[in-house]
């Protein structure tokens, strides 16, 4: 069995004590540890840091975004920080019994998910005049955490994270079990203070004083021995085995195709006009409009998830066939960006969450190793940045100085339909899909594949609703 380094432990290390627990999510980060710290300190502010919102209501904003694309996994996860923060246990019957403030972000809630575009001032000015009003400070908070969850959902299907060892269906490992109980005989439950039914409220308890803390867990070194149990071995694995499974059904353009291609095009020096510009990227918008989900919606919402979910059937809308075409143009970056806009403004609202923010991008956009596969010495700058620049595609926002004509030379028509599945329907994603696509690269990569979804997509998201609120404030 492998080690994990150093660095990478000791996040594990931080974020069992933010959670009281290492789950899953960061364990699969964990194979980027830059990256992870980034997302921990980020997601540690928004939800426990300084900020106008509420402990109770932030973990229920964070239940509602995941609600949109029936994520179970993050809804119990939540639904129990929810109740340790003192959260009214009457909530979790659903979006019936929350007080009327938190259902007028709904509408938010639901057009930020699936189709980021429609929002305009109207949304932000109902939840800002009248009766149950919110701050704008408040909004652009709860916009955080809603745009937060969302991509969270579109790394959590695709990278096949599994339920958590005390929710239903979540594997269980009877060594650790047996290791973390303490001599009073209480289980795993009892030291994160959560019931192992955690599909039901009425079963998680609120934690008390009695309860083993991951203080003493740490300190009585039971955290180093439960971080060389859960998950070390499929974590160490990952970076050795290079491959996934073949998959019969459909060729892929190899590595060296890859590579070869991006080579061409970095030796090209012919510039293209404005207008060809806005052609290519007129093509990929087109195009990726014909591609469907890679696999068959769910059937059917789950009853303890349907209570947190309002109109299941508005849904993602490709951007190319949307029915305001004349109405709602292009997001173009170059009238309203991150760096130059966005960014301040976040900053100006709540707290400085900018930094973090910007911090998480950048290391998710920038992230390499430079290799790809097997191959070592890769400048992958090409490849990731037709990844990040597609997943915004999908969503309506075009770089005005990038030639998206090298996104159908780099991403071949399986990895597009898996990006836009990852982004648009995560829910739609399995690990089987996970395991289709890129199969010379090796499991931390496709992990990096699967982080810049996170991030473009967040990003994203927060371009549309800072630029509207921008225009609320100014007009």
């Amino acid at each position: 069995m492998g080690q994990i380094p150093q660095n990478t432990r000791t996040l594990f290390v931080e974020a069992f004590l933010q959670n009281n627990r290492l789950d899953h999510v960061s364990q699969v980060m964990g194979y980027h540890p830059s990256y992870l710290d980034n997302f921990l300190k980020t997601q540690n502010f928004i939800l426990r840091g300084d900020g106008p919102l509420p402990y109770d209501y932030r973990h229920y904003i964070a239940i509602m975004a995941a609600g949109r694309h029936q994520c179970s996994y993050l809804i119990q996860l939540q639904k129990q920080e929810f109740l340790v923060q003192g959260g009214d246990q009457s909530w979790l019957k659903g979006l019936h019994c929350i007080p009327q403030k938190l259902r007028n972000l709904y509408d938010i809630n639901k057009i930020l998910a699936h189709r980021p575009w429609l929002l305009n001032k109207s949304h932000i000015e109902k939840l800002t005049k009248g009766k149950d009003s919110w701050s704008l400070a408040e909004v652009v908070h709860a916009i955080v955490i809603l745009t937060h969850f969302h991509s969270l959902c579109s790394f959590v299907f695709p990278c096949g994270v599994n339920q958590e060892l005390d929710q239903a269906g979540g594997y269980r490992y009877p060594e650790t079990l047996q290791m973390l109980n303490n001599p009073g005989g209480n289980s795993v439950a009892a030291a994160t203070g959560v019931s192992k039914k955690s599909s039901d409220p009425k079963d998680i308890p609120i934690p008390n004083d009695t309860r083993p803390t991951a203080g003493k867990i740490l300190n009585g070194g039971r955290l180093n021995n439960f971080i060389n149990k859960i998950g070390v071995a499929d974590w160490t694995s990952g970076r050795t085995q290079n491959q996934s499974p073949p998959s019969p059904t459909e060729p892929e353009v190899g590595i060296s195709t890859l590579m070869q291609r991006m080579k061409t095009l970095s030796e090209q020096t012919q510039e293209c006009t404005p207008v060809e510009l806005a052609k290519r990227f007129e093509n990929v918008e087109t195009q990726s409009a014909e591609l469907g989900a890679v696999g068959p919606e769910p059937q059917g919402t789950p009853a303890d998830i349907g209570i947190f979910i309002e109109d299941t059937q508005f849904i993602y809308q490709d951007f190319a066939k949307r029915d305001e075409h004349q109405s709602i143009p292009t997001f173009r970056v170059q009238d309203y960006s991150w760096d130059d806009h966005a960014y301040s403004l976040v900053n100006r609202l709540y707290n400085d969450v900018g930094n973090l923010l910007d911090d998480k991008f950048k290391t998710a956009y920038n992230l390499t190793y430079y290799t790809m596969g097997g191959r070592t010495d890769v400048d992958t700058s090409r490849f990731r940045r037709a990844i990040w620049n597609y997943i915004q595609c999908l969503l309506g926002i075009r770089h005005d100085d990038y030639d998206y004509g090298e996104i159908n030379q780099l991403l071949e028509k399986s990895l597009k339909t898996f990006i836009k599945s990852a982004c648009c329907y995560p829910e739609c994603v399995t690990k089987k899909d996970y395991l289709k696509v890129l199969r010379e690269f090796k499991h931390s990569e496709k992990v990096h594949v699967n982080l810049m979804v996170l991030e473009a997509r967040m990003q994203a998201e927060l371009l549309y609703a800072l630029r509207t609120v921008n225009r609320y404030m100014t007009n």
